[in-house]
C-alpha cells in the first residue's frame, strides 16, 4: 500500500512538472456566466495627494545661504543649460507640500558634492538638511531620508570606492534625527589582484 502511495505521489509530481515550467497559465478571458454573480465594490477614494509645483533647484541652491561657496562655485551647466542636479519630491517632514531633495553632482563623473532637503514654509522653501562631504547622495525611502556616502581608501579610483556608509534619518518635530547607520564594504574584484585562499 505504501509503495502505491509513493508511486501516486511521484506520478502527480512528474505530471505537475510537465507543464513546461511556465508558472501560472493564461486561460483567456473569463466566461460571462462565471462573473455574472460577482459583486463589484466601489474602490475607496484616494486620499488627496500633496501637489508640489516643480521648483527651480539650481536657483534654490544658489540662493541658499546654508550651501557652501564651493558647491555654488561647482554648480554650473555641464552641457548648454543642463545642470548636474538630481531632484526628487516626497513627504519627509509631514508638511502641507512635498519636500524637495536636491543632489548636486559633478559634471565629469557624477559624484555627489552636496545633498539638501527643502521644506515649504509660508510660501517659500527652507533648508532643513544638508550634507556636503563628497561623495554623497540623498534620497527618499518610505518617508525617511537615506544618505549614502561612498568610502574611499588610499589608492581607490573614483570609479571603485572601498565601500559606503548608509545613514537613515527620520523627521522628528523640527529636524532630522539619525535612526540607523550601516557600512557596506565592497569586495575586491579579480582585477584588483589575487584573492588569498581561505585558511583550512
Amino acid at each position: 500500500m505504501t509503495a502505491v502511495a509513493v508511486l501516486a505521489a511521484l506520478a502527480l509530481f512528474v505530471s505537475a512538472c510537465g507543464t513546461g515550467g511556465t508558472g501560472a497559465r493564461d486561460e483567456g478571458p473569463a466566461h460571462a456566466d462565471s462573473v455574472a454573480g460577482a459583486k463589484i465594490s466601489a474602490s475607496p477614494s484616494p486620499s488627496p495627494s500633496k501637489t508640489t509645483d516643480r521648483v527651480d533647484a539650481v536657483r534654490l541652491v544658489k540662493a541658499d545661504p546654508a550651501v557652501s561657496a564651493e558647491v555654488k562655485r561647482e554648480l554650473k551647466p555641464c552641457v548648454a543649460d543642463q545642470y548636474p542636479v538630481d531632484v526628487s519630491y516626497g513627504d519627509l517632514t509631514g508638511g502641507s507640500a512635498d519636500d524637495v531633495v536636491v543632489n548636486v553632482l559633478t559634471c565629469g563623473d557624477a559624484v555627489g558634492i552636496g545633498s539638501y532637503v527643502y521644506r515649504e514654509q509660508d510660501g517659500s522653501y527652507q533648508n532643513v538638511f544638508k550634507a556636503e562631504a563628497p561623495p554623497v547622495y540623498a534620497e527618499i525611502d518610505r518617508g525617511d531620508l537615506v544618505v549614502t556616502k561612498q568610502v574611499y581608501e588610499k589608492g581607490d579610483p573614483v570609479s571603485a570606492p572601498s565601500g559606503e556608509t548608509v545613514i537613515t534619518y527620520h523627521w522628528r518635530g523640527s529636524r532630522f534625527a539619525q535612526t540607523y547607520s550601516s557600512r557596506n564594504d565592497y569586495g575586491k574584484t579579480a582585477e584588483d589582484g589575487p584573492t588569498p585562499a581561505p585558511a583550512d
